[in-house]
């Protein structure tokens, strides 16, 4: 007999340090998932908490080598975009590491105020504020600024930007640039929208910060959508970027540190192939050699690691509710949730996740699709989505199937309308937190249960009461 996990052994190296299967049951990060179901039911999604941290160090660990291999003289900083997820839950543990914080719009800001009131960071956290800023947003990091948050560097992403805070700053403040950085040759446009172009770079420092007593330039920043990978489109962009670090240094004696945003991957499949360690020594040794070549003291280095912090430490669990068979040799397992609203990049981007069936191990498989629960046509996720067919267990009479999906922390809360309203009225499913305790036994609870109809309903104004919330 063929049985499935047979076939997942035989095709990928398993077990993994995150995947073990104990009884024909899945565990994830050592956590019996079919207890997780049988606590809570499905649709759910998780968070595993101690992934988070993990992440965290594991980076840390990284660049720290790479300084200390090739005597780097700067420092390393692990910043958090908050973006990527911003449950409470998720900058709680993330801040438990010596971390600081990325903000990209003008919500984050209160969201910032709020970690400063319980205690979990201080005035002197780095709090690098990106994006193209309104006028609410300027003026909430004002007030941080005013405030004595020293370490708020709002980041350029225009040449006017700076003017807002030249006139409401009261205190001396530190400022970023971003630099718009050519897209990928296959991207629809050339040049980054965001961020100051090369050109203009010199002229902003010299004719609004450098004769400034009130302003100094602290970092340049470099951030491109592939994400750091060993291509040669990022270590040309790479170069580039370092190069006008060098020639900015010469004349701004304040600028000392160079922000590599733009994430580390993530596992989104068994066969993941992406060496850390060495991916931050070459980053160390390519700032160095360049310094050194141009007689320039080499910067301290921030990265902003949203997918990295968080998207491991997420999955997405769901029961199979009945098996069709709709023509010849196209079977489909329904699914009690939608990819659309529930796994969003997975239908949007055709973003690929680690799945893998939770129970029946010793049953035979099959190639199958799955198909979500709204009407839409593209609520589905099978061999074109996924990176390779989909072959989970035959499901037998008085059996049922369940199946998660891995790695889907970040994002997908956010882009799938969490908490209001999504497509076809699917209710967000339950959220249960996952941690251990200081004996590393595991502990869950319940962050929040199955989206209402009331909740939609008062959405939607079919509340008279509630029309003017």
């Amino acid at each position: 007999m063929n049985r499935y996990i047979d076939l997942i052994q035989q095709t990928f190296d398993f077990p993994t340090n995150e995947f073990h299967v104990e009884n024909n049951e899945l565990f994830f990060n050592g956590v019996n998932l079919m207890e997780i179901i049988q606590t809570y039911g499905t649709p759910l999604k998780l968070t595993y908490l101690p992934k988070i941290s993990e992440s965290i160090q594991n980076a840390k660990s990284y660049f720290n080598n790479a300084i200390q291999t090739h005597n780097y003289q700067g420092k390393y900083t692990y910043c958090y975009c908050t973006k990527s997820s911003h449950f409470s839950f998720v900058l709680d543990e993330a801040l438990k590491n010596d971390i600081h914080i990325e903000t990209s719009s003008t919500f984050d800001i209160p969201l910032v105020r709020s970690l400063y009131a319980k205690g979990k960071i201080t005035k002197d956290t780095y709090i690098v504020c990106n994006g193209f800023k309104r006028e609410k947003y300027k003026q909430y990091i004002t007030e941080l600024l005013n405030d004595g948050f020293k370490n708020c560097v709002p980041i350029l992403d225009n040449l006017t930007e700076i003017d807002y805070y030249l006139e409401h700053v009261k205190v001396p403040f530190q400022v970023g640039i971003r630099i718009a950085a050519d897209e990928e040759p296959k991207f629809g446009f050339y040049t980054s929208r965001l961020g100051v172009r090369y050109n203009d770079i010199l002229s902003l420092y010299e004719e609004k910060i450098k004769n400034n007593p009130q302003v100094s330039l602290k970092m340049l920043h470099f951030f491109i959508n592939s994400g750091i990978r060993d291509t040669a489109y990022y270590w040309s962009e790479l170069t580039r970027f370092i190069q006008k670090y060098v020639d900015l240094k010469k004349i701004a004696p304040s600028l000392d540190t160079m922000d590599i945003g733009g994430g580390w991957p993530i596992k989104t499949n068994v066969f993941f192939d992406y060496d850390y360690q060495y991916m931050a020594d070459q980053i160390v040794k390519n700032i160095k050699w360049m310094c050194a070549k141009n007689n320039t003291t080499e910067p301290h280095i921030f990265t902003e690691f949203g997918s990295y912090t968080v998207g491991e430490s997420g999955a997405v669990l769901y029961s199979v509710l009945e098996e069709k068979l709709q023509n010849d040799k196209e079977l489909w397992y329904m699914i009690d949730g939608s990819f659309i609203t529930q796994l969003p990049d997975s239908w949007g981007l055709n973003q690929k996740y680690i799945m893998l069936a939770v129970n029946n191990w010793d049953e035979e498989y099959h190639n199958i699709s799955l198909g979500g629960l709204t009407c839409d046509s593209m609520d589905y996720y099978n061999s074109e989505a996924h990176q390779f067919n989909i072959y989970l267990p035959k499901v037998e009479k008085g059996k049922t199937q369940y199946i998660g999906f891995f790695h889907t922390g970040a994002y997908q809360e956010s882009l799938g309308g969490y908490g209001g309203i999504q497509h076809c009225l699917i209710p967000a499913p339950k959220h249960v937190l996952i941690d251990r305790d200081e004996n590393g036994q595991v502990k869950h609870w319940l962050f929040a249960a199955d989206q209402t109809e009331e909740s939609m309903l008062k959405v939607l104004g079919y509340r008279e009461q509630d029309q003017n919330f």
